[in-house]
């Protein structure tokens, strides 16, 4: 899933861009969006749904003949995407969240922003030679992948047919090793030469007798203990040629991929390639 972020101070023009963007993206794939909505309360006390939450329910989902709405208990952006991913959707826009670390289009001379892919001017009209443009920049974007995305994809495979098991890897970051206590890891990838390497692993294992389908997703950045780091997902005719399969995907992205890792412990920070060839 493609992700891209809209910014801008209040009036800007934020919520017309993203409309322009939404129609012009669905064009391409399917979309979801998300919005910084600030402090108010979306689930009224007063209503079925708010009671339900004001009880104490950590999520409470809402139906009705054409909507679904669901609100839940201490989320974030990150799962607001993950959700959006997890329903196979092929881009996300979001609006608002400044302070994120996500793609960015800034609108005026809004501060205090990284990662930013192009500022253009309050209020600017969204014509169609301009949402063109930012089109083009959402669509080169990095991937975000859930893992239950990949399965989605996998199954989306023609080949599916022939499968008897989909069988996954997930690594997450490890807090504990003997007396060591890791904070967090963060990965740096050489691209595009790591894309090229996780193709190719793919590509030549799905060469292998049985073997259906391949997709790996490493994820880049800083990734807290306990989180997700990478995800293999192989689908197979026969169960016997997945297990192995699998084990060559993970230790073949280890060894060959131009991937750094830094960890950082209670007592110090180091980059784990440089301490393996002292």
């Amino acid at each position: 899933m493609k992700v891209i972020s809209v910014v801008g101070y209040k009036k800007s023009g934020k919520t017309a861009l993203v409309s322009a963007l939404v129609r012009q993206l669905s064009g391409f794939g399917t979309v979801g969006t998300v919005k910084h909505m600030g402090e108010q309360r979306l689930n009224p006390g007063e209503t079925d749904t708010g009671r339900h939450f004001d009880a104490g329910a950590d999520m409470v989902i809402g139906i009705t003949g054409t909507e679904l709405v669901s609100f839940a208990r201490d989320s974030d952006l990150e799962d607001a995407l993950d959700m959006l991913c997890d329903r196979g959707l092929d881009f996300a826009v979001v609006e608002g969240f400044k302070g994120s670390n996500l793609p960015k289009i800034a609108i005026g001379d809004v501060e205090g922003v990284s990662n930013v892919v192009i500022r253009i001017p309050e209020n600017i009209d969204p014509h169609e030679e301009l949402t063109a443009s930012l089109v083009g920049i959402s669509l080169v974007q990095p991937d975000h992948y859930t893992l239950e995305a990949l399965i989605k994809k996998a199954r989306k495979n023609p080949d599916i047919r022939k499968a008897g098991a989909i069988g996954t890897f997930s690594g997450i970051v490890r807090e504990l090793a003997g007396e060591e206590k890791t904070s967090r890891l963060e990965f740096e990838k050489y691209e595009p030469e790591a894309s090229k390497v996780l193709d190719r692993i793919r590509d030549e294992i799905k060469q292998k007798e049985g073997i259906l389908e391949v997709l790996i997703h490493h994820k880049a950045g800083v990734i807290e203990a306990g989180e997700d780091i990478v995800y293999i997902v192989i689908a197979s005719a026969h169960r016997t040629e997945l297990f192995p399969a699998l084990s060559e995907a993970i230790e073949r992205v280890k060894a060959e991929a131009p991937i750094w890792k830094k960890e950082f412990t209670e007592k110090e920070e180091f980059w784990v390639h440089d301490r393996e060839h002292a």
